[in-house]
């Protein structure tokens, strides 16, 4: 299957935002396992007569999530109805946006330099939640109307991915550049973020020519990056086996079984003209000022990828370690205190790392001063003293004359060969990191 068929993926990533209220009324927007139907209010509820207003801070996140992806923000743009007939759907139509999105064009690139390009990401308001029960014998369909309006950003991706794996690095940045910027905890379990994917398989010859292919399934109602995987395995290995029989997978949305490890024809997939999108005629248009972007720019934290970055220049830790450290904006903050406090009594980077990843040191020393004092405590011994060291590089320096010159004329890796001979001298007694510096020093001065 690997050899005969490519997979194209592209990604469609919904995140409720975590602003107080909903994104068109003055309901609070927490509505995670609250009471049923009370949060909620005419505008939410559709009511007729009833005038949406938008959100301003729930705009202002969805523009600093786009920024964080590269994104080009229209300094014109609008809502648009979507309209469809669902029990979810209180005015048989969505708030939502069409061709002028608030982000466009963004890229992400993953740590082996592969792009894939972000297509847009526009702002939403949430449906209503079905509830399937049983009631005095009777199986129905309740709604809870306590979501309807809440902010709801869409990430849309080009069908740039062709791994699963790369799906799900993408898929775990966006829930870490979520956090990151504070909009939500994107937490899947409570349906605070959800997936979609859209898959489709092309052929060698489709591959050379780059054309997509003819289809393309929909994978819906994915909870879990671990689902997710899952879900993508068994729709491929399924696409695959049609294709096989010279047969062409119809274009539909799909669910997956977790039981059978399978998935199972939803609906067949819509297309936009089906949704009969026009401008919403309550909401003014939107404009921003270029100053006004720049400024939300500027102001944007330090993002994961731009820690690792950081982590791997200047503490000089393993990429594994690097991304690790930044999974978590909590361990980060741990990290990084550690680091600055750690100088102080020679302690690395690569020595709290590597407590912090393979020691869970957090849960057994709380406070990052803790973990230094006893990092202190396993490295402490006596070191030669400068003195000592500084004589030490002048008489390996005197002796290697050659690794001494090839030094100069540009080949420093030999630093590391000069640094073995200075600590043979001095027993394995020196510090590292004096050696390092008195070495340059004496290197580069002549």
């Amino acid at each position: 299957m690997e050899n005969k068929y490519t997979p194209v993926i592209g990604l469609e990533v919904h995140v409720e935002q975590a602003t107080k209220s909903k994104m068109f009324c003055g309901c609070l927007g927490d509505h995670f396992a609250k009471k049923p139907n009370t949060q909620v209010c005419p505008v939410c509820l559709g009511l007729p007569g009833a005038l949406p207003y938008p959100n301003h801070k729930a705009i202002e996140e969805t523009l600093k999530f786009g920024l964080a992806f590269g994104c080009e923000v229209n300094l014109f743009s609008k809502f648009d109805r979507k309209h469809y007939f669902y029990p979810d759907l209180p005015k048989s139509y969505q708030i939502s946006q069409y061709d002028l999105p608030l982000c466009r064009d963004g890229l992400w690139q993953n740590a082996k330099g592969n792009k894939f390009r972000v297509k847009r990401i526009h702002l939403e308001e949430d449906t209503a939640k079905l509830i399937h029960a049983e009631v005095e014998g009777k199986k129905v369909s309740l709604v809870d109307f306590n979501r309807s309006g809440v902010p709801l950003m869409e990430l849309v991706t080009e069908p740039d991915f062709h791994s699963v794996q790369d799906v799900l690095e993408f898929l775990k940045y966006v829930q870490l550049v979520v956090r990151y910027l504070g909009i939500s905890l994107a937490d899947m379990e409570k349906g605070s973020m959800r997936l979609e994917a859209n898959i489709s398989l092309r052929n060698k010859e489709e591959e050379l020519t780059g054309q997509l292919p003819r289809y393309k399934v929909e994978l819906k109602n994915i909870n879990s990056f671990r689902f997710l995987e899952k879900g993508l395995n068994a729709e491929i290995a399924r696409q695959s086996e049609t294709l096989s029989k010279g047969k062409v997978p119809e274009q539909e949305t799909r669910g997956f079984d977790e039981k059978s490890s399978s998935t199972y024809s939803q609906r067949s997939k819509e297309e936009a003209n089906d949704y009969r999108y026009f401008p919403e005629p309550d909401i003014p248009p939107l404009t921003f000022e270029k100053e006004a972007i720049e400024k939300l720019r500027d102001n944007l934290p330090e993002l994961p990828s731009e820690k690792i970055s950081r982590y791997l220049k200047e503490d000089g830790l393993p990429l594994n370690y690097a991304q690790i450290i930044a999974s978590d904006l909590g361990t980060s903050s741990y990290y990084e205190k550690a680091v600055i406090l750690g100088k102080d009594f020679n302690i690395s980077g690569k020595q709290i790392a590597d407590a912090l990843v393979n020691r869970k040191a957090v849960e057994e020393y709380p406070d990052p001063g803790s973990l230094v004092k006893k990092l202190v405590e396993i490295t402490k011994r006596e070191f030669a003293p400068a003195s000592a060291v500084d004589s030490a590089v002048t008489e390996v320096m005197t002796e290697e004359v050659k690794a001494v010159e090839d030094y100069r004329k540009g080949k420093t890796q030999v630093i590391g060969y000069l640094m073995g001979m200075v600590q043979k001298k001095l027993k394995g007694s020196g510090d590292v990191r004096i050696i390092t510096d008195t070495l340059r020093r004496k290197l580069e001065n002549g």
